[in-house]
């Protein structure tokens, strides 16, 4: 018995039209008549799935039609013409085996479940059509992300997840010990010195393409931050390249191609999840990713940006937080510049000194670092990046400022002394990509099991 999945019954429909195929999969929904009955059925490899019809003639026919939303089954029958929808086949069930029952009192019931519901019984939301289309667009967007590197000469570095190091210096991070309350990071210890789980892989992809020149993390990144935004969680992924031999100005060609091309993947391979999830959304997201498409990310300088925003203010817009030099945007500044004032993704770059990490490219002002936020409409800020410090003096002198030990962190320093030059890289969360991809507004929606701030289930 050779078993056709959906995916390959909709690629081949033409072919495989009058032939008879055997499914496997579950129950969707099922609606029963007097003589006949139809199967909502789906096997996860396709979104546009297959409806099933049987009639009293097929053998069994009162034992199908005790079969409940939920249940695994195997269905063999005849290929032909959906009325409703000439590209969606139907199956003329000829025979359906039940493969594994399911109770009445299965929590996806054929109806619609709020977001919040289902992050309850977040081991069984897969099977939802919402949750079909979200983590059918994370495994294509991850797939293209490898492939726009692999396929441009780039790298591919597994950065460590137990780490010594505070890389964005912010100390919010996940202590790893084996030792009992106050012998952490002693002789006792398992590792002998405090360790956390890393925040990023940035530091260590530099070592690496200072060999490789072109190399690219994505991975699992944790930060120990209480927040419970919509945009916060404590395990994320994150894709972090590093490419010797290229300053801020190349960063930014970079990141700009680098986001389209994932944007075009994703509308070519995932045509049918993204209408639904543009329908689901209210509209406009899939006018907002052809629009990336067709645009030219704009680009700015911080002060520049914050020139902007104070004219608009003069002008009657109101904002809730006061733009101001030497501080960073709001939410409501990005909107504004990337909605309102360029309609289009904006590059917002040299930002002030003061908020930005101890490894940024210090400019010749004093006051600013070769730092690059890009940020795109409807989501905000989406990737951050940077030119890094080569300068011995300038590097160690930034890290005495900020007290960071140039003594554990001897190996980056020396960077700078063997054979260093011009490099930067950014980072960009994956689950932020999701959003923008998705207009799921949720990274507990875009992740297949949050980790949050009191909640740490399945």
């Amino acid at each position: 018995m050779e078993i056709i999945t959906t995916r390959k019954l909709k690629d081949e429909l033409a072919e495989l039209q009058g032939k008879e195929v055997t499914l496997q999969g579950w129950i969707r929904n099922h609606r029963k008549q007097k003589n006949m009955g139809f199967i909502d059925f789906f096997d996860g490899t396709c979104f546009r799935n297959p409806q099933v019809v049987y009639d009293e003639q097929i053998e069994g026919f009162a034992e199908i039609q005790t079969l409940r939303v939920g249940s695994a089954v195997t269905v063999t029958g005849k290929v032909v013409p959906s009325y409703k929808d000439p590209e969606t086949p139907e199956i003329q069930a000829t025979a359906i085996t039940l493969e594994g029952d399911c109770p009445e009192d299965y929590p996806l019931q054929p109806k619609r479940h709020t977001v919040e519901y289902l992050r309850e019984i977040a081991y069984l939301r897969p099977r939802t059509r919402l949750f079909q289309a979200v983590f059918r667009v994370r495994s294509v967007a991850a797939m293209a992300i490898h492939s726009y590197f692999q396929d441009r000469g780039y790298v591919y570095v597994h950065t460590p997840l137990i780490t010594g190091n505070d890389a964005e210096g912010a100390g919010n991070t996940f202590t790893v010990t084996t030792a009992p309350a106050g012998k952490q990071g002693t002789e006792e210890d398992f590792f002998g010195k405090p360790t956390s789980l890393a925040v990023t892989g940035q530091l260590e992809g530099e070592t690496f393409a200072m060999a490789f020149s072109k190399i690219y993390t994505f991975g699992p990144t944790f930060r120990a931050e209480n927040s419970n935004t919509k945009t916060h969680a404590a395990e994320f992924w994150m894709i972090e390249p590093e490419i010797a031999f290229c300053d801020l100005q190349q960063l930014m060609d970079l990141e700009e191609d680098f986001l389209k091309e994932i944007v075009r993947t994703v509308l070519e391979k995932c045509p049918d999840e993204l209408k639904f999830l543009d329908g689901f959304t209210g509209g406009g997201l899939l006018d907002k990713l052809n629009a990336l498409l067709s645009s030219t990310c704009a680009r700015v300088t911080h002060e520049e940006a914050i020139t902007i925003l104070r004219k608009a203010m003069e002008n009657g817009t109101e904002f809730k937080f006061e733009p101001k030099y030497g501080e960073d945007t709001a939410k409501e500044h990005e909107k504004y510049l990337t909605e309102e004032y360029f309609h289009s993704p904006v590059f917002v770059y040299d930002w002030p000194k003061e908020i930005k990490a101890f490894y940024m490219y210090q400019n010749d002002d004093g006051k600013t670092v070769s730092a690059v936020d890009l940020l795109v409409p409807g989501a905000g800020e989406l990737m951050g990046g940077s030119q890094r410090e080569t300068r011995y003096d300038r590097l160690t002198q930034r890290m005495d400022d900020l007290h960071i030990s140039k003594e554990e962190m001897y190996w980056y320093v020396n960077l700078r002394k063997f054979g260093g030059c011009t490099h930067s890289g950014f980072g960009m969360g994956f689950e932020r990509l999701l959003i923008y991809l998705t207009g799921v507004d949720n990274i507990r929606d875009v992740i297949p099991y949050a980790r949050t701030p009191m909640n740490c289930e399945f």
